[in-house]
């Protein structure tokens, strides 16, 4: 059985390289062919609704490619390139991957308690299988099924829970209206092409040993648990032990993380990283905080959802890449009326050359603002220890500009 011993660094850019932050950034035209580059490193695109930036699902193509046309998911969603599931979180997966979510669509456990209400009400479940048939595609809002008030933002009535259910089983499939982001349900032989949906499903046992391996590419290297949370997967130890006895996977071991790794057989160990990035909460760089620390020793939290005056850095953090670290966070917020790109904390992490991180996440800024169609620019307006600095910055590179 081979093994390797990896120090941190190497992991880190082990793992930068595999999603991607080593390919450089396209110089013309950005079309298709480079967010199926993109997704081929990735595997999966997170969804989120918030919008105080941009949404979620869309800061990863700027991360890796720069600025783009905003309409790329739409495109390729509507070619047939990506499909919309529940796979880590509601993500945009490419589309050579449905059968490889059939068995979650069976008999995933994270949807037992969706598929014993929907046992309760088989006669609600035709009526909406039928409103979607005869109607769709349709949203929620269409069935108007609420027989209480809404308490809060998850707080689904019976229509849209009627619809999640047909969407996990996979009897229906999802756009996303481009206007206001509501998922678009409809008959799932309207939405994803009958090739794909008249392949054979593997067993669950042989699906999830493929996306265990889809996870060790993406990631480069992980442990057992970052394999895991990929896909949201679980009883995943059995399934590597067999991954590493075949060869797909190797058992290794990385500095300071003091319990076992996996490394693809792919993996490359970059000699350097030249990125320069800004990462979306919901990027798989840093969505698993455990890892995120082990790799970068970057402690990061999202604040969302905490109280503002219990915020340490801000609502919208994203972290900062620049080369192989994690140097500096901002706290993002576009004022569309006002055509500014605000910068409303913005902190270094220590030891940084603050003048150099500085004048390097200002140019990021000022692409991310061209980008945004935000004509006003960037404008530093928070706290933060790295403040004054990017301000100076900002004003550097609008005289050079």
């Amino acid at each position: 059985m081979a093994t390797a011993d990896i120090s941190n660094a190497q992991a880190r850019r082990i793992s930068l390289g595999a999603q991607g932050f080593n390919d450089p950034r396209p110089t013309g035209r950005v079309d298709r062919r480079h967010l199926r580059r993109v997704v081929d490193r990735m595997g999966l695109i997170q969804i989120d609704s918030v919008n105080v930036l941009v949404r979620s699902q869309e800061l990863p193509l700027f991360a890796r490619l720069g600025p783009h046309p905003r309409t790329l998911i739409d495109d390729a969603t509507r070619h047939g390139d990506l499909f919309e599931f529940w796979v880590h979180e509601a993500c945009h997966v490419p589309i050579g991957l449905y059968p490889l979510q059939r068995w979650a669509m069976d008999a995933h456990p994270r949807w037992k308690g969706l598929r014993a209400w929907a046992a309760e009400r088989r006669g609600l479940i035709e009526e909406v299988r039928d409103r979607v048939r005869h109607d769709g595609p349709l949203v929620a809002s269409d069935l108007e099924m609420r027989t209480a008030p809404k308490g809060s933002w998850w707080d689904w009535d019976d229509g849209k829970l009627a619809l999640e259910h047909l969407f996990r089983t996979g009897e229906v499939a999802a756009r996303r209206r481009p206007n206001d982001f509501a998922r678009l349900y409809d008959l799932a032989e309207r939405v994803i092409p009958g090739a794909v949906r008249e392949q054979p499903a593997l067993p669950e046992h042989e699906a999830k040993k493929e996306l265990l391996v889809l996870a060790a590419r993406h990631h480069g290297v992980g442990t057992a648990s970052d394999l895991t949370d990929y896909h949201r997967l679980s009883h995943t130890r059995t399934l590597l032990a067999e991954l590493v006895e075949e060869g797909r996977l190797i058992s290794t071991s990385v500095e300071g993380w003091g319990k076992p790794a996996y490394l693809h057989p792919d993996a490359v160990v970059p000699r350097r990283v030249t990125a320069r990035a800004l990462l979306s909460p919901f990027d798989p760089v840093v969505w698993n905080r455990d890892r995120i620390e082990r790799l970068f020793g970057f402690r990061y939290r999202i604040e969302i959802y905490v109280p503002a005056a219990k915020r340490q850095y801000g609502y919208y953090v994203l972290p900062f890449l620049l080369g192989d670290e994690l140097v500096a966070r901002v706290d993002l917020k576009a004022d569309r009326a006002a055509g500014r790109l605000l910068a409303q904390g913005v902190f270094a992490e220590p030891g940084i050359d603050e003048p150099y991180v500085a004048a390097e996440l200002a140019a990021e800024l000022a692409s991310m603002a061209e980008w945004l169609g935000l004509d006003a620019g960037v404008d530093v307006v928070g706290r933060g220890d790295l403040a004054p600095p990017l301000a100076a910055a900002v004003r550097s590179y609008n005289r050079a500009g």
